[in-house]
């Protein structure tokens, strides 16, 4: 009998050096129920969109200036759309709780395992379909908080050059 060897195992218990740059090759999105901490993965995702967010300005300019002066506010609920490649397994798991306006948390984690976590509802959107081309559909996350960044399990020291 021949038993399969799961490599995605070993995978998981190495931290990859992210000190010289990082591709972002086995980057992860995944999501838990409303309230939960048990995160599965959503399927394969071909991109995820910049994280993160501006500040709203203040203004705070006065009749005895001459320029415009502002300053920070807080930073503005963002919209964050990822690409998923169809796979129908995986659209059963997600596309039935598209649209029901619960918080779901969300988790992107880096191939260093720097995790950025985030709560908000979704929708879902089927690509279009095309000669030679796959089927993608795209998850647009409301994100009503966070986006929470985490430091790096990379170790080393930073490069400057």
């Amino acid at each position: 009998m021949i038993k399969e060897l799961n490599l995605q195992r070993f995978a998981a218990a190495t931290t990859v050096d992210s000190t010289q740059g990082l591709a972002s090759t086995g980057t992860i999105l995944e999501y838990a129920e409303p309230g939960g901490t048990d995160f599965k993965k959503v399927a394969d995702v071909k991109t995820i969109p910049a994280l993160g967010g501006a500040p709203q300005q203040i203004d705070v300019t006065t009749l005895d200036d001459n320029r415009v002066k502002q300053i920070e506010g807080i930073a503005a609920a963002t919209t964050a759309a990822f690409s998923v490649q169809y796979k129908g397994p995986s659209w059963n798991a997600v596309h039935d709780k598209s649209g029901d306006r619960k918080q779901y948390n969300w988790r992107v984690t880096y191939p260093d395992g720097m995790p950025v976590t985030f709560t908000g509802s979704f929708t879902i959107q089927f690509g279009e379909a095309a000669v030679n081309g796959t089927l993608t559909y795209t998850i647009t996350i409301v994100i009503s908080d966070g986006p929470d960044f985490a430091d790096s399990p990379s170790t080393g020291t930073p490069s400057n050059s």
